[in-house]
């Protein structure tokens, strides 16, 4: 990039703008890139009533960096994101039970078959829930909930093919993708089956003001009511990680099978989104249960339902509330939980600079109550 900046004879500047990171065209038109970073710093705290304990932490909570743009021809296109922070990329990382390598987070290709159908390439989100495809830059609240962390299928390599047409005004989009079901970029051979995802989205009141339903709030306050409604199924097929393509690798592979529904409402500043989650494993999900009787390994089943709201006042502040519920399959031996959690940001110039606070209340049933604060500035360019 720093060549790429010297070089003004063939580079051309497109915009520069925050948010909008640093732009390029070659002089030829042969090919293009953006740069962009951001950052997220965190300050969490959390008070457990039984102990009267408060511990407390301050950290990077993400630091990317990202490349995207064109090669060759307009209908190439392409996009490397790479996580930074000891939490993009995994505090287990180089221990004998992950084999994951997690400072790549996309490194995808999209061809533009035709008008409407891509073909991706490469490693890159999965088209599971709603809430995970939705930019971890672009959050309502200062993290994702219980239900993403338990069910999300997270990032993985293989093939996608997204498809979107137009009916009146309703928009339809249909995703298929075909992956390893391993996750991140693994270093070690592919073991078990592969997995197979498939999302289909209805927008029966038309597209959203710039892509805003994969958007947390209504930054866009949309003139008119917009909703969209999906469904996604996944078969991670002889899965050997604990959550599909996240988690410890286990002693034996399942058969996981994974239910999405998800809906999304904006209308002027006022904005609701709700998501249910299903994950079954026909087989049984314990694989290890030692001579006490406690399970020792087991994959991540059961269901969660998460549903949040928020309105985004005129001056860039808004008020959010979520309520999130998670039902692990009883024989796994994990914790059933609720959360109550509610958020105030301020957002400065949109989600490329802003500030977001949440506090939240969990439920863990058979071990009371904990309480948690967060605070977190993001910036990006």
């Amino acid at each position: 990039m720093v060549a790429s900046v010297g070089s003004a004879n063939a580079q051309t500047i497109n915009e520069s703008k925050l948010g909008k990171g640093l732009q390029f065209v070659a002089a030829d038109s042969s090919f293009s890139v953006k740069l962009g970073a951001r950052f997220q710093v965190l300050y969490q705290g959390g008070y457990t009533p039984v102990t009267e304990q408060w511990e407390d932490r301050f950290v990077i909570r993400r630091a990317r960096l990202k490349l995207e743009g064109f090669a060759y021809s307009p209908k190439l296109e392409y996009k490397i994101e790479l996580g930074l922070s000891n939490n993009d990329i995994g505090g287990n990382m180089g221990s004998q039970n992950n084999n994951a390598s997690n400072i790549v987070l996309d490194a995808v290709a999209k061809w533009e078959i035709t008008p409407g159908l891509q073909l991706y390439v490469g490693q890159t989100k999965l088209p599971g829930n709603r809430e995970r495809i939705i930019s971890s830059q672009k959050m309502q609240f200062v993290d994702r909930s219980l239900l993403n962390s338990r069910f999300t299928l997270d990032r993985d390599t293989g093939l996608q093919l997204h498809h979107e047409h137009q009916v009146g005004q309703v928009v339809l989009r249909e995703i298929a993708s075909i992956s390893t079901g391993d996750g991140r970029n693994i270093t070690v051979n592919h073991s078990g089956g592969y997995d197979y995802t498939g999302r289909f989205e209805i927008l029966p009141m038309g597209a959203f003001e710039g892509e805003g339903d994969y958007v947390g709030s209504d930054i866009y306050r949309e003139p008119t009511p917009k909703l969209a409604l999906a469904a996604a199924y996944d078969l991670n097929d002889r899965a050997s990680r604990e959550q599909g393509q996240l988690g410890d690798f286990l002693g034996a592979e399942r058969d996981l099978n994974t239910l999405f529904l998800d809906a999304i409402f904006k209308y002027r500043g006022f904005s609701a989104m709700a998501e249910y989650a299903a994950r079954r494993a026909p087989d049984g999900p314990v694989v290890l249960v030692n001579d006490a009787g406690e399970v020792e390994e087991t994959f991540v089943t059961g269901d969660a339902f998460n549903i949040q709201a928020g309105y985004l006042f005129m001056n860039n502040w808004e008020v959010a509330g979520r309520y999130t519920n998670y039902e692990p399959t009883k024989v796994t031996g994990l914790t059933a939980e609720n959360q109550y959690t509610l958020g105030v940001s301020k957002y400065i110039v949109g989600h490329a600079l802003k500030v977001q606070s949440d506090l939240t209340r969990s439920e863990q049933r058979g071990l009371g109550e904990k309480y948690q604060f967060r605070v977190q500035l993001e910036i990006g360019f």
